[in-house]
């Protein structure tokens, strides 16, 4: 569990959230609920937070006032919506850089799947947390989403590995390791409303992009018959 915090963590914190694959919703499921909840939000807590090239500093400020802005507001949509705002990030002031564009980590507790928060790449460091029972109402949950670009599990049963990759409704996914951005040789594979196109932009796909490709249907008898 201390592991897979930090790992999920560096996700949604790492860059300020400011990534395509940075993880904007953790799906706890069952007894974990209570212990990641916990780490979590130490975690979130923790985090130094200042000026990004610093040595110790672990995030720095988003990008524009305008991102900020937007940010902090989608934070306030969330409470709105009914989510717990376990570790608030909005009106963040950091000593000396008091005019700089800086959102601490935030973390949303019982965020609803079909609210609006939870469908929203937020772009910033926040993490929203939806708890379920069963591993499939983990996947349903997952499968429910418009989205499908990455997704993740964090288990030690191989049995709920297999389910996982098996059923999950996402392109790119990891077991037990964070959301990583496929090399050139992996096809990028965003699926549903995360992908735009015929063909995938990496691996296999690319190559029959650009590929003129011949079929030759042969047949080679011993004696012309009509008698298959």
């Amino acid at each position: 569990m201390e592991m897979a915090t930090r790992i999920i963590a560096d996700s949604s914190f790492g860059c300020a959230g400011q990534r395509c694959l940075a993880t904007s919703v953790a799906i706890t499921v069952g007894e974990a609920g209570t212990a990641f909840r916990e780490q979590i939000t130490s975690v979130a807590s923790a985090r130094k937070v200042g000026y990004g090239l610093a040595p110790e500093v672990e995030m720095g400020p988003v990008i524009t006032a305008e991102s900020k802005q937007r940010i902090e507001s989608l934070i306030g949509k969330g409470a709105s919506e009914g989510a717990e705002v376990l570790v608030d990030g909005r009106g963040a002031a950091i000593r000396g850089y008091e005019q700089g564009y800086f959102v601490r980590p935030t973390v949303l507790d019982n965020v609803d799947p079909r609210s609006e928060i939870a469908g929203i790449e937020i772009f910033g460091p926040v993490l929203s947390l939806t708890h379920v029972q069963t591993i499939d109402e983990a996947i349903d949950v997952v499968n429910t989403s418009s989205y499908g670009n990455m997704v993740c599990l964090f288990t030690s049963s191989g049995a709920a590995a297999r389910k996982f990759r098996y059923e999950v409704q996402a392109g790119n996914i990891g077991i037990n390791i964070g959301v990583a951005a496929p090399m050139a040789f992996f096809p990028f594979s965003g699926w549903k409303e995360s992908f735009f196109g015929d063909m995938h932009a990496q691996g296999r796909d690319a190559v029959e992009f650009y590929t003129q490709k011949k079929v030759v249907v042969e047949r080679w008898p011993r004696e012309w018959s009509r008698k298959f």
